[in-house]
This record gives structure tokens, sequence and C-alpha cells, in this order.
């Protein structure tokens, strides 16, 4: 069994050494796509690199986005022949210690998604901002009811994927709304999915999505957008 664990970084410098050296008890394979950080990402992620065998860096000249981040990590997987790829984000709510549960759950699933708000999750850390649980509960029924996936978390990033079940996939968004095209998408291509509990652990609240999505009612109206274009979609 082959499997990458792939970590979509933007100015990530107080979590990044920390969360990778974790990572490295766990894996040998691992890429980082570094989101065209401005602050000491980089140069932390190059000294990381010279100490670290099977670290992979991709690195965007600008910002592109976190979806074309994720993009470029099923592409990455997918090129290089790997059975199975593990997403996972850089601000520390993941556990790394939870990486092998999701490994052994997607050899029978397409995709093992984790879900922060599962009855069985705990919650540690700070609440998440109201506006984002809100958004997030509204987009989540609306996917649940149009493909019957029962999930209770629509953009949380620690992922399982099947490679191969990733060739089916047709994904564009480049920004925060890929997350949800990839859930209708994975529906109309028949993929089974499944949800892990993982903990809920928000640690800062002053953390933003950058530009226009900061403001709630954009948010919301730009993930309905991305939902309705791909119902519309051939």
């Amino acid at each position: 069994m082959s499997f990458l664990i792939a970590i979509p970084v933007y100015n990530e410098e107080q979590h990044v050494n920390l969360v990778i050296s974790e990572i490295t008890c766990c894996v040998r394979d691992i890429l980082v796509v570094d989101d065209g950080s401005t602050d000491r990402t980089p140069r932390l992620l190059h000294t990381l690199q010279n100490h670290i065998l099977g670290l992979r860096i991709l690195r965007h000249p600008t910002n592109l986005g976190y979806g074309q981040s994720l993009m470029d990590a099923f592409n990455y997987a997918i090129r290089n022949g790997f059975e199975y790829l593990i997403t996972l984000d850089c601000d520390e709510q993941h556990e790394p210690a939870d990486i092998l549960e999701f490994v052994l759950a997607v050899g029978p699933a397409d995709i093992v998604s984790g879900s922060r708000y599962h009855p069985e999750s705990r919650c540690e850390g700070i609440p998440p901002p109201e506006d984002r649980r809100r958004i997030g509960r509204e987009i989540v029924a609306r996917i649940s009811q149009l493909t019957g996936f029962g999930l209770t978390d629509a953009f949380c990033g620690f992922k399982a994927y099947c490679v191969e079940s990733l060739k089916k996939l047709s994904l564009t968004e480049p920004s925060y709304g890929m997350p949800v095209q990839l859930w209708i998408q994975a529906w109309k291509a028949g993929l089974e999915v499944v949800e892990k509990p993982i903990a809920l652990k928000y640690l800062d609240s002053q953390r933003t999505f950058g530009g226009e999505l900061d403001d709630a009612e954009t948010r919301r109206r730009y993930y309905h957008a991305v939902i309705d274009r791909e119902l519309a979609a051939v």
C-alpha cells in the first residue's frame, strides 16, 4: 500500500515545523503545497526538506487558492502512482495520530472525510466563529439532501482518497469552494463516501479567508453558486 500525505500551506510559519515534524513520525512520503507564502514559511520548508527524506515541496509563485493547492496534490498523487492520498491542514487542527485510522478506512471507501461535528467528535480549543458554523450547517444540509452522503461536515481538510477514484473527478474550483464541488462530483461519479469523527480543535478566531470571502453573506452565496454550477454541468 503506497500513500502520500499532502498539506496545503499559506503563511503558516507558526505551525509548519510542528505539523510536519509530527507527520514524519507516521509516514514517509509527504508533499507540501506552498500557495505563494509571503512569510518565513518557504525558508522553514527549505530547512525541513534538507533534513527530512521524502519531503517534497511544490511552490506556487503567487497565491492561487486553497482549492488549487488540493487539486495540485491530487494531480501529483495521480502522476506519481500513489494508491492513496491523505490531506490535512497545517494549522494544528488535525491530529497526525489519526492518519492510520484514515488509511485503514479508505480501502473499502473511495473517500474518507473527517468530521468535526459528528456526534462522536470531541471539542477542544475555542468554538469556531458563529458565521462559519451557521454557513457550514446550511451547506452541509444541502449537500446531504442532494447526495444522500449524510455528511455532518462539508469543509474538513482531513480526508483520505483512493487515488484511482480521484481520476473520475474534473475539479476546477481554485478557491475555498472546491470541497463543495468535490462532493457534487463524487456523488455524480457514484463514489462511496464515509465520515470519520475527529476532534474539533479550533485554535485561532482571527484566521480569515482573505478578500471578499471574509464577508459571510458573500461566502454563503459563493458556496451555493458552486453547487448550482455543478448541478447544471453535464
